[in-house]
């Protein structure tokens, strides 16, 4: 019936035999997965909200044929950029804007202008997963040099190294571990993951910037 010394090595006893030192890191490792997770949950779906809005403006954007017709769009960043070019063609024929370079100029930087928040905003909230992915393995590696330190006390206090006085410090060590690889695993994949689809957004972007910058052009010229 030796089984019976160790029947109590399961979480809660880990968490009852964390000292100060152990329950700052797993609060640590543990605030940095609740945060991960927020962010991956929270800017997949906008994300995806994103693509459908991006997706069915760009038809309408195709169908149209006059820009004016193309209906105002809150949170799309594709229907900012008609606003933008849209505030640049009002100006161009409310004012002279010889001055600042021109129709074409002014309207590129504008479009570039937008470009550059809408990446802004997208890239908001990565810093904390790469934070985390770098970061947490690191936390986990010290609550583990902190349960082997407690496991070759218990050595030194015993005179002895039996599974039963070590068991419980090295079972701490090994679960920091895991907590830390647990924690920046899934922040890792959802950071490059998140990279991905920024760099193919900015693409997507900058196309129908073009396209824009391309119409309104052709259009105020012919005007």
């Amino acid at each position: 019936m030796e089984h019976n010394h160790f029947e109590g090595f399961g979480f809660a006893h880990f968490l009852a035999q964390c000292d100060a030192v152990g329950k700052t890191v797993l609060i640590s490792l543990l605030l940095l997965s609740v945060a991960s997770w927020y962010l991956i949950v929270t800017r997949a779906f906008g994300n995806w909200l994103a693509a459908r809005r991006a997706a069915a403006f760009e038809a309408e954007f195709a169908a149209a044929a006059s820009l004016d017709a193309l209906p105002e769009a809150a949170g799309n960043p594709f229907a900012t950029l008609l606003a933008e070019a849209r505030t640049v063609a009002r100006n161009v024929i409310g004012k002279e804007l010889a001055a600042a370079g021109g129709f074409a100029e002014v309207l590129t930087r504008s479009l570039n202008n937008a470009i550059d928040a809408e990446m802004m905003r997208a890239e908001h909230g990565l810093t904390l997963l790469a934070t985390a992915g770098s970061a947490a393995p690191y936390i986990g590696l010290f609550g583990t040099v902190w349960g082997i330190y407690h496991a070759l006390v218990q050595i030194g206090m015993s005179g002895q190294g039996t599974l039963d006085k070590v068991a419980g410090p090295v079972g701490e060590a090994l679960i920091m571990t895991a907590l830390g690889l647990a924690v920046a695993i899934p922040a890792v994949l959802a950071y490059n993951a998140f990279q991905r689809r920024n760099r193919r957004w900015l693409n997507r972007l900058e196309s129908f910037a073009h396209r824009l910058y391309l119409r309104l052009t052709v259009d105020h010229g012919q005007g």
